[in-house]
């Protein structure tokens, strides 16, 4: 199976508690758990850019996918986040970058596309029309920082995106926080939000929810239907970057074999794994740890 990751790569500036932590960020997080997860004879591609300054700290996961797509720019975006235990991180950027260069001649030559929004400026809406008039594969299409706003002091506040509608009517399944998921409509009622992007055309509204676990909403028989899975109990040290793997966990699971309980059972253990994780290499283990928990339960 080919598949292709599309979004920025970034530079984290983690604040927590008293700890300050340098960690690559953005697609990286996306990436390593799809490097990771897949089977050998996958292949793996990134969209994106880094830059020589900060390329040292991306080669762990970077020499196992395919870098065709890996270009450089003078500056990857630096964000600043503050980390709470008991609320919504606070975002804030050093600098930005524009949306990312497509040099893809045929995307069906990919038997799936993940694109997650970074920075909010991955990819342009007319970038994503372009691709969905002529690819007939699956779409996944992680939110993230999209639902975010870019102000005056650089600070990413949430806002409702604008015609989400145009972009949900080029996407077969969306991630989204329960935060996001506020962004998405003039609706407020999550169920209500389900129906509406569903009536687009998009399969599933996927919700995680943090310590409470994960929702993923679809139609059945013309109905909405749901289903929740609670979220694993550990101990946390690490709150940057699960929701990431579990979207890549997810969608390689789903895409597998369609199966959408063992594929939110096992994003759920993997966002629950990461966030035991305080080391970069730890994710090298990723695979074993999760089907460790898998078999156990």
């Amino acid at each position: 199976m080919k598949i292709l990751v599309i979004g920025h790569s970034v530079i984290d500036k983690i604040y927590y508690e008293k700890d300050e932590i340098i960690k690559p960020g953005g697609i990286f997080y996306t990436t390593v758990a799809l490097a990771n997860i897949a089977n050998p004879s996958d292949e793996v591609y990134v969209c994106t850019t880094i830059d020589k300054l900060n390329e040292k700290l991306f080669p762990p996961v970077f020499k196992r996918i395919k870098p065709n797509y890996i270009s450089y720019s003078p500056n990857i975006p630096t964000v600043k986040l503050n980390i709470y235990n008991n609320k919504e991180r606070e975002e804030k950027y050093e600098n930005v970058s524009g949306n990312l260069q497509f040099n893809i001649g045929d995307f069906n030559r990919f038997d799936v596309i993940m694109i997650n929004m970074i920075t909010g400026y991955d990819i342009t809406l007319a970038q994503l029309k372009e691709i969905r008039k002529s690819y007939n594969g699956i779409i996944y299409f992680d939110v993230h920082t999209f639902s975010r706003g870019l102000d005056s002091d650089m600070r990413r506040n949430f806002r409702r995106i604008k015609d989400f509608k145009e972009w949900a009517k080029c996407v077969d399944i969306i991630q989204c926080n329960e935060l996001e998921v506020k962004t998405l409509s003039s609706k407020t009622i999550e169920k209500e939000i389900a129906r509406e992007l569903i009536g687009y055309g998009v399969k599933q509204l996927i919700v995680t929810k943090g310590n409470k676990g994960a929702k993923v909403y679809f139609s059945k028989n013309t109905f909405l239907s749901s289903e929740e899975i609670p979220a694993l109990d550990v101990e946390s040290v690490n709150k940057v970057g699960c929701g990431d793997v579990f979207g890549a966990v997810y969608f390689y699971n789903y895409i597998g074999n369609e199966n959408l309980i063992e594929a939110l059972t096992l994003a759920n253990i993997a966002a629950g794994t990461s966030a035991t994780y305080s080391d970069i290499d730890d994710y090298l283990n990723l695979k074993n740890d999760v089907f460790a928990r898998y078999n156990k339960a």
